[in-house]
């Protein structure tokens, strides 16, 4: 039985030993074989010689760095590609996913389950702009996608190799991980927890990236913003063909009326905001198309340590 862990590491030097002593301290880890992979994705920092000098006194971490900061996405989707084990698991390095809830996890997939979920029970560590984003974006994400994802889950779950192999066969190039992992669906299920806050070191997320993780999400598994600019086209071509009709029953009545500068200036700038949101939306989709259709690798590697230079089938 092969557990694999896959690491994403950016600029972590201050977590990453405190990381792996807590792997290799949990008593249920202690009674099987756990593989490490950390994917080093462009650090500055120390990060990738701490990781090496792990490696050379355990043989089943494995480091594969990246040649620059490609994204936790695409190192994400990188360590899948190269986990060997069992059961799959990524995980944060700043131990804000707790190691012990793997095996209450590990006992759900033996019960059946091909994906378990970590969810948060609550967010209160959260600020609450936060909180409320987090909630509007699942809400939308869900409500405009047929892929749904679970609230308040993050990339922190266990999959099972069947899942994993069918996920790594994707092609795309714009990754939503969240969406990608729940995408193959299979039978799930779900434990929650409390997250803790970081050990050491700071996030590398901020609210720009947030946001963009969120568009990325919802325009790569939904068209549903495409249809609804149509729609929103569509209602104000209606009522503006009303609008005109009242203006001409309204001249031949009652005379020209050069009164309406205001009203005539509110339309026009209407109708313009709703076709700059129309094509801003467009634009996404067709940047995304852009991208797709250059098919560029999602990650380069400069260098691997510990693992094949073939992927594992």
């Amino acid at each position: 039985m092969l557990f694999s862990i896959i690491v994403p590491i950016f600029n972590e030097e201050e977590t990453i030993a405190l990381f792996y002593r807590a792997v290799r301290g949990d008593l249920f880890l202690k009674q099987h074989d756990v593989e490490i992979v950390f994917i080093n994705d462009g650090s500055s920092d120390a990060s990738e010689d701490i990781v090496r000098s792990i490696a050379q006194e355990d043989s089943l971490v494995k480091l594969i760095s990246l040649s620059r900061n490609f994204g936790k996405e695409p190192a994400l989707f990188c360590g899948l590609e190269y986990s060997q084990g069992d059961v799959v698991i990524p995980m944060d390095v700043d131990l804000q996913d707790p190691v012990e809830l793997i095996q209450p996890m590990y006992e759900m997939w033996q019960k059946g389950a091909k994906v378990v979920l970590a969810k948060r029970s609550c967010r209160k560590s959260d600020h609450v702009l936060k909180r409320l984003t987090a909630r509007w974006f699942y809400k939308i994400h869900n409500l405009l996608s047929h892929s749904k994802i679970e609230d308040d889950v993050g990339d922190f779950r266990l999959l099972d190799r069947d899942v994993v192999n069918v996920i790594i066969s994707l092609n795309e190039k714009n990754l939503f991980m969240k969406g990608l992992l729940s995408w193959p669906g299979f039978k799930t299920d779900v434990v929650e927890y409390v997250r803790p806050e970081r050990h050491a070191g700071t996030t590398k997320f901020n609210g720009i990236q947030l946001f963009r993780l969120a568009i990325e999400g919802i325009t790569n598994f939904s068209t549903a913003p495409l249809k609804l600019a149509s729609y929103i086209g569509f209602i104000v071509s209606i009522l503006s063909g009303f609008y005109g009709l009242v203006i001409i029953a309204k001249t031949i009545f009652l005379g020209v009326d050069v009164k309406g500068y205001a009203s005539l200036m509110t339309a026009m700038l209407f109708l313009g905001g709703i076709q700059l949101i129309a094509i801003g939306i467009l634009g996404e989709y067709v940047g995304r198309i852009y991208s797709e259709v250059k098919s560029r690798p999602r990650y380069v590697i400069e260098s691997l340590l510990g693992c094949d230079e073939k992927k594992p089938d």
